[in-house]
């Protein structure tokens, strides 16, 4: 290192010179055969941490109340130490709940994961008596359902996938533990079904979550982003959610899935953009409604991202598409309007943005009063001030109300975003800045890939037989075959016996 990098940063390297004794220390300390004094100095300062002693049996105990269930302390530990011997101890902890720790490490993470650490005689043991607190199962907020199950993940990984064994009760769906976060140490499990999921895409997810170093993972959607193939793009390449159906589906189509401890979602993979138009709705009703429902999210999707753009493009370059009665009623709607189309239009739009976002974070019911109330309010007062045109306000709110047609947040999101680009770029050129923003989106959209499959699948590379799944919502009896993006090894899926 130059002594201009080491005169720019003082003190670095013994900082970490310190950090790696520490560590080296520590991982020895850990190693070690547990032993009170040792456990007592590696929870050196947890206040929450509760030491209870009998001097009389030479029995000592370690453990945080607030990770134990009460009524699995009485049954494994009051009762049974309540009236027993000193001389008997020896036998009962020689029961098969009693597991014998033969190292600090292993010892200190049983503490934290809610069990008793024992110790007798210079002996270390652990028994289970975790039941921490966790919500009760319900709906999912962010994806409603009308006609399917009811049931969403919490944040509880152990409940988790209990909801998904319950849905596919087979002995092939395997469950990888994983570990992610240097400080957190939160528990990730990789989910997939034996023949059915790609071994190359298993091994790969499970790479790229080893190979994540970060302190602390508080959420699902922090892991994505760690280890998805574009970290820098809008739009989300792998898909989220709290339905347990849809989680089942994606297993069964031959995809992989990734659940977390403390996240109330888990994530697919590999995922493609049109995916994120689908819902598991779709499949609960007549498969022409649920076609008309997905061709219908398509739509709103090119309004919400095109709408306002057009009008600023046309009300400042293209007068002549106007019809001309049409035209008559825009000029005398903006003729008190001081402001270009373009700001115009930003105004409105990042006024929308915010009531979007107050009305998101606010309670329930304060929170829909401010979104139906301010919109209505500062729409009419905003055109009575002469600040925008009435056929500005049916545009950004056509827009608006589009972009809650998808079923996904996070593609929503995107889209939402996208939408100040084109809207840029018809202020400044018209159709043509229109065309190439679509032009630039898609030539993006070709280059993303999503555990290295195609993100356009099945248009780019294309597989006519996919889009029975994905622009429409065919008959079960025509999806006969799991999707190519998968590369499944077994492609039946359906099979209907005459």
């Amino acid at each position: 290192m130059s002594l201009l990098a080491k005169w720019l940063r003082p003190g670095k390297d013994n900082k970490n010179a310190t950090h790696d004794a520490e560590s080296i220390e520590q991982q020895a300390l850990l190693e070690q055969y547990p032993t009170l004094k040792i456990m007592q100095d590696l929870f050196a300062d947890c206040a929450d941490l509760i030491h209870w002693s009998w001097p009389e049996s030479q029995l000592d105990m370690l453990y945080f109340s607030h990770l134990a269930g009460n009524e699995e302390f009485a049954r494994e530990i009051s009762e049974p130490f309540r009236s027993i011997a000193p001389d008997e101890m020896e036998e009962v902890l020689s029961r098969s709940q009693y597991k014998p720790a033969l190292d600090c490490r292993s010892a200190s993470k049983g503490i934290l994961d809610g069990n008793v650490c024992l110790f007798h005689k210079g002996s270390a043991y652990l028994v289970s008596v975790s039941l921490p607190e966790t919500r009760s199962i319900s709906q999912s907020e962010t994806e409603t359902s009308i006609n399917g199950p009811h049931d969403g993940f919490v944040e509880s990984v152990l409940i988790n996938l209990s909801l998904i064994r319950r849905r596919i009760r087979s002995t092939r769906l395997k469950a990888l533990k994983l570990q992610v976060g240097e400080v957190s140490k939160t528990d990730v499990y990789l989910l997939y079904i034996d023949g059915l999921a790609n071994a190359e895409n298993v091994q790969e997810m499970k790479k790229r979550i080893e190979l994540v170093e970060i302190d602390v993972v508080h959420d699902g959607n922090m892991l994505v982003q760690l280890i998805d193939d574009h970290p820098n793009s809008v739009f989300p390449l792998f898909q989220t959610t709290e339905r347990t159906d849809a989680i089942a589906s994606k297993l069964a189509g031959g995809k992989i899935v990734v659940v977390m401890d403390g996240s109330p979602s888990a994530f697919s993979a590999p995922s493609s953009f049109f995916e994120f138009f689908a819902s598991s709705d779709d499949y609960y009703q007549r498969w022409a409604i649920g076609t008309m429902t997905r061709m219908l999210r398509f739509i709103a999707f090119v309004i919400t991202i095109s709408f306002t753009a057009l009008y600023v493009s046309v009300t400042t370059f293209h007068y002549e598409m106007i019809p001309e009665d049409l035209l008559i009623t825009i000029t005398q709607s903006r003729s008190r309007v001081p402001f270009p189309p373009l700001y115009e239009a930003l105004l409105m739009e990042i006024t929308i943005e915010l009531l979007r976002e107050a009305g998101a974070r606010l309670p329930t019911k304060i929170g829909q009063t401010i979104g139906i109330v301010g919109g209505i309010v500062i729409g009419q007062a905003a055109v009575q001030a002469g600040l925008t045109s009435n056929i500005l306000i049916i545009a950004v709110a056509s827009s608006a109300i589009a972009s809650f047609v998808i079923p996904s947040y996070v593609m929503s999101a995107s889209i939402r975003l996208i939408r100040f680009g084109l809207l840029l770029m018809a202020g400044l050129l018209g159709n043509f800045g229109i065309v190439m923003a679509i032009a630039i989106i898609f030539i993006h959209l070709s280059g993303l890939t999503s555990l290295k499959s195609s993100y356009l699948t099945p248009v780019a590379p294309i597989n006519l037989k996919d889009w029975l799944d994905i622009f429409i919502r065919a008959p079960f009896s025509w999806i006969q075959e799991r999707p190519s993006q998968t590369r499944t090894p077994n492609k039946r899926k359906t099979r209907i016996k005459q």
